[in-house]
């Protein structure tokens, strides 16, 4: 039994790994960091990301542009965007090494030590993998809320606010922790040990040998 929930346990934690890998990757190319609406013209909207801005005009619909320099980016989007990349990477590969490690996959059996490591391994890389997505998301989230509130701006100025990147960015993040965690958890767990009404039945049967063995002799 306790082997049975070990492996539902692994499995659950690397689909929810695999979800957190999946929005990371979608919150590091949405065009959805930070939004923007002008009061002076309603019918326009325009979206930022780490890659490029985009504006939303009903007459014509969506535009986008990429920015032209990496170098004239803002700080935290620069460091946002080396960490969500390193983030994608190394969760690809957390989900490629736990993937192998999970007791349900044939390959390796005989090999425990070596998937148990590659276990471990797989969940420390998705664990650090949802930090690096949460620090480069909270803090922009950050910066926005300051520069929102910041009294020295005159009111007339638009004003950034948070895009729903953000939140799918926070929700990856937090799906990447947790499967790693689990995953740590799954490889420490070792198997329960065999009930000691096995070993009652197994000397039960070695005693009535025994007996058999007697009653034979003494009957030559």
């Amino acid at each position: 039994m306790g082997l049975v929930f070990r492996k539902a346990t692994q499995f659950a934690a690397l689909l929810l790994a695999l979800l957190g890998w999946v929005l990371a990757c979608l919150t590091n190319y949405l065009p959805h960091w930070k939004n923007l609406n002008l009061d002076l013209n309603e019918m326009e909207n325009w979206t930022m990301g780490l890659w490029k801005a985009c504006v939303i005009q009903e007459e014509v619909g969506r535009q986008c542009k990429d920015f032209d320099s990496f170098l004239a980016l803002p700080a935290e989007l620069q460091i946002s965007r080396i960490l969500m990349s390193l983030s994608n990477g190394m969760g690809l590969l957390g989900l490629l090494g736990s993937g192998c490690g999970l007791d349900c996959w044939r390959l390796g059996e005989s090999q425990k030590g070596l998937k148990r490591r590659l276990l471990i391994l797989g969940g420390l890389l998705l664990w650090t993998s949802g930090v690096m997505v949460l620090i480069p998301v909270s803090w922009v989230a950050h910066v926005t809320v300051q520069e929102f509130w910041d009294e020295t701006l005159p009111e007339i100025v638009p004003r950034w606010e948070f895009g729903e990147a953000l939140f799918l960015g926070w929700f990856a993040g937090f799906c990447l922790v947790l499967g790693g965690c689990l995953l740590h958890c799954a490889a420490c767990w070792s198997p329960a040990a065999p009930a000691s009404g096995h070993y009652a039945v197994a000397g039960l049967q070695d005693h009535c040998q025994q007996l058999e063995l007697k009653h034979a002799s003494s009957e030559i």
